[in-house]
């Protein structure tokens, strides 16, 4: 068994969507474990103050980049800067979409059920959410051909693998509008998984892994009544923390999982298991 297997000194990460809740986690899981870090976000400033953050220790190698997941040239000017300043891509994680969230601060929002859902609303979610991945894929995957190596982490979700429990949007006050989690999610989700096994396959023999993560709900100041019915709908009992995809991240990233592509690791407190 080789040594150290979940190493990743020295490798080269660009996670999009750095500077976001999740983003933020994986970009430090990486860091942390030695890697250079490219903080890849359309809101740049945020990007780069998070990445000086991860150099403030002086141990860290990290970058923040601004970056439209949906415009080609933007995707491949942050893939140029990351290479030329480190030389190499060894792993890309596709984190940036549209997630529509819940928690209080967005409450009362997504209230269009899928009879008149808006077709602008529509088409946004397509650009960000695989238009970002295909384009993002494609220019570090070219990187990845040249070097003979690389891995990609298309992150899902358990809505790509199963529907929506719309249950738990109904928050049973009947002054307010009834809320639901959007179609867009649910389809755009489930794409993730087709894209991470036609990639896996068309690399086949190329040294490039690719591979999806799905996770679960992570608590971030929901209202009591949503963790309540979230939480009964999980065999674990409980929401995620948003630390606790870290390790799986770092084994679908890493040679731990050195005999593995096309696949999709799920982690979702047991979700999808009832």
């Amino acid at each position: 068994m080789k040594k150290d297997i979940l190493g990743l000194a020295g490798k080269v990460a660009i996670v999009t969507g750095g500077a976001g809740m999740l983003g933020r986690e994986y970009c430090r899981a990486f860091a942390e474990a030695s890697a250079h870090v490219v903080v890849a976000d359309l809101r740049g400033d945020a990007g780069k103050k998070y990445a000086a953050r991860l150099n403030g220790d002086g141990t860290a190698k990290a970058i923040g980049i601004e970056t439209d997941v949906t415009d080609k040239t933007s995707v491949q000017e942050m893939v140029n800067r990351a290479f030329e300043r480190f030389g190499r891509v060894d792993i890309l994680v596709n984190n940036a979409a549209l997630d529509p969230k819940f928690d209080a601060a967005h409450a009362d929002e997504h209230t269009n059920g899928f009879e008149d859902y808006p077709l602008e609303l529509w088409n946004q979610s397509i650009d960000v959410d695989l238009t970002g991945m295909f384009l993002c894929a494609q220019a570090a995957g070219n990187i990845m051909v040249k070097q003979g190596s690389g891995v990609i982490v298309n992150i899902c979700s358990t809505y790509g693998v199963v529907g929506p429990d719309q249950r738990l949007y109904e928050h049973g006050d009947e002054a307010r509008p009834r809320t639901y989690k959007p179609i867009t999610y649910s389809v755009t989700k489930s794409a993730v998984l087709g894209f991470t096994r036609y990639l896996a396959t068309y690399w086949a023999g190329k040294n490039i892994r690719v591979n999806a993560l799905t996770l679960g709900g992570v608590f971030n100041e929901h209202d009591e009544g949503f963790v309540e019915r979230y939480s009964s709908r999980t065999p674990l009992g409980r929401m995620a923390d948003r630390s606790e995809y870290c390790g799986a991240l770092l084994f679908v990233a890493s040679d731990a999982s050195s005999y593995m592509t096309g696949a999709n690791l799920v982690v979702d407190g047991g979700w999808t298991a009832w």
